[in-house]
This record gives C-alpha cells, structure tokens and sequence, in this order.
C-alpha cells in the first residue's frame, strides 16, 4: 500500500473510486442526488486546482483518497475521504486521516463533515480525535454533523520554579 500526492491524471479513476464508495452513503439517506455522486470529470479536475489530493495505491489502482485545503487561516478542510469498499476496516482510511493532517501540519484546527447517520464515518473521525462542534438540519432525513480537531499546544512546563 502506498499512500502519495494524487494529480489530475488521477482524477478519473478517483472520481470513479468516489461514486462506488458513496453508493452505500446515498442508500443509508435513500438519495442518490447527494453531490459525490453527481459530480462530473470536470468538476474532480477543477477541485485539483483547489485542494490537495492523496491517493493509496494497491498493485497500480487507486483503492483510497482524500482530499485537504486550507478553508480560513489555521483551519484545514478535509473532504470525500474515500476507501474502496474491498479494503475498508483495514486502517486505510486512519492512514489517510494521518497522512492529511500532516500534509497541514502547520494548521492547528482540521474540520470535515458527514452525516448524521454515517455512524462508520462518526467513529472513525472520533478515532482520530475529532469532536462534533455543530450540527445543521439539511432536509427532514439530513443532518451534517461538522467535526473539527484542534491541535493540543505542547505547555513547556519549568519545573525548577516550584
């Protein structure tokens, strides 16, 4: 498994990554509207120009993605984590959470969203140490719950002045 900067040479076989993995999201919801499975090819190419993209590869084919950008200062927004359906429950999807974060090392706050009965993408956020800070009621069957992690400040603590 290898995980790497994605380029918009990737971005058709993302794209198609992210329609199959988002199938079980628009059946839970019962909408298959839902915008990762109404995206188009151009719309994947132009996100490139906007976030940075990471890829986990298996024998040459795409098997995980995600995707970061800088949304206000310090905060990293981190979208469309996606793993293939045949590796999931294998740490790929914590990796990818890692491997972004440190790509923003700098930030010191990491936000996304899911839904609210996307309970395998709640726990593995909360996993990786990110609190629910606010829900927003979409539509009567939708709700976004908005997730963020703020980096702990190391306190140098001088112990000679106790």
């Amino acid at each position: 498994m290898i995980v790497q900067q994605a380029n918009v040479d990737d971005a058709e076989e993302i794209l198609a990554l992210q329609k199959l993995c988002y199938l079980s999201e628009a059946e839970i919801y019962s909408d298959y509207t839902i915008p990762p499975l109404i995206d188009t090819l151009d719309m994947i190419k132009d996100a490139f120009g906007k976030y940075f993209f990471l890829k986990v590869t298996k024998k040459g084919k795409i098997i995980g993605s995600v995707r970061g950008r800088i949304s206000s200062p310090g905060t990293c927004y981190i979208g469309r984590l996606i793993v293939h359906p045949d590796f999931q429950n294998q740490g790929i999807g914590t990796k990818l959470m890692i491997e972004i974060e440190k790509i923003f090392h700098k930030c010191h706050r990491w936000e996304l969203m899911t839904g609210q009965l996307s309970t395998k993408n709640i726990k593995l956020y909360k996993k990786c140490g990110y609190e629910t800070f606010k829900t927003e009621k979409l539509t009567p069957h939708l709700t976004l719950v908005f997730m963020e992690k703020i980096r702990k400040k190391h306190i140098n603590i001088d112990y000679n002045t106790f």
